[in-house]
């Protein structure tokens, strides 16, 4: 009896490449620039506008994983920082020119926007100059355009310009020291951000932080006025924040709550600068629920 041949099948076990840890970085090139981005997800499509040193890799894979269940997420490197090509604009109007560019790369007619920290800022004049392509922002960690009140503190500065941060410095930038709670939900979400991060692409160096304090400083002085700009836009607006944030202080919005017709506030107790961090799944369902029930 002739033997049967025997066939020894193997297998490769999957991964997803539809979700943060494993999708796969991409690049527009558009406008003589080359943007390093990824995306997730399925549905409306969101944008998201990153902080300062931020990288593709610094956002919290469950944040982003919980955001794409109901949407399709677009992450992004500014120009000049990350893996994309050039030099950071010191204006937030040319940065905020990133947002529409890829957008159109991605023939993407009606976005939301998120923006975080100092990509609050450029999400923020994203919002204002091109109202026909953003339907929704969503304001994380930020300051509305022009003279606040409440400065930085001090403690930003003895952290955030570290060439390089360690856990301690994530803890007193983004979480509150004083909570136990904020510390433990920090460590959680150090380790998902430690699956996929290449350190080397972080902005590290004095000369490209001071492209981002430029920019800052333009919006300070708001020449524009983009800040009674945001008094009649027609885009509804999402600011969540942490109540101690020693970046920008939830309190500096205080002053404009009767004059946003458009905005709504969320403020997460004891939380620091990045309450989507702390509380990733819950700040998905506030915003997709935002989105998904507000029109423009």
């Amino acid at each position: 009896m002739k033997p049967a041949n025997i066939f020894l099948t193997v297998t490769a076990v999957q991964t997803d490449a539809n979700d943060a840890v494993n999708s796969k970085t991409q690049f527009a090139e558009t406008k003589g620039k080359k943007i390093a981005y990824r995306s997730i997800g399925n549905g409306d499509s969101i944008i998201l506008v990153n902080r300062f040193r931020g990288t593709l890799d610094t956002w919290d894979p469950l944040f982003l994983d919980s955001l794409a269940e109901n949407f399709n997420l677009v992450t992004f490197d500014y120009t000049g920082i990350g893996s994309s090509s050039g030099t950071l604009p010191t204006d937030i109007v040319d940065v905020a020119t990133d947002v529409k560019d890829l957008a159109e790369f991605l023939n993407l007619k009606s976005i939301a926007i998120l923006g975080w920290s100092y990509g609050g800022l450029v999400a923020q004049i994203a919002t204002l100059q091109y109202p026909e392509l953003i339907s929704h922002a969503i304001l994380v960690g930020t300051n509305p355009p022009g003279h606040n009140e409440i400065p930085l503190e001090q403690a930003f500065l003895d952290c955030a310009l570290k060439p390089i941060n360690d856990f301690n410095d994530e803890v007193i930038l983004f979480f509150e020291p004083n909570s136990d709670a904020s510390v433990k939900a920090a460590k959680l979400s150090h380790d998902r951000i430690a699956k996929r991060i290449d350190v080397s692409k972080i902005p590290s160096t004095m000369d490209v932080f001071q492209l981002y304090f430029a920019g800052g400083a333009g919006l300070r002085e708001d020449n524009l006025k983009f800040r009674d700009q945001l008094k009649t836009t027609k885009t509804p607006l999402l600011v969540i924040s942490g109540d101690h944030d020693i970046s920008f202080a939830v309190e500096n919005w205080f002053a404009l709550l009767r004059e946003l017709a458009t905005t709504q506030i969320i403020v997460f107790p004891h939380t620091g600068h990045a309450p989507q961090h702390q509380f990733p799944e819950l700040s998905a369902k506030y915003i997709s629920n935002f989105i998904q029930l507000t029109a423009k």
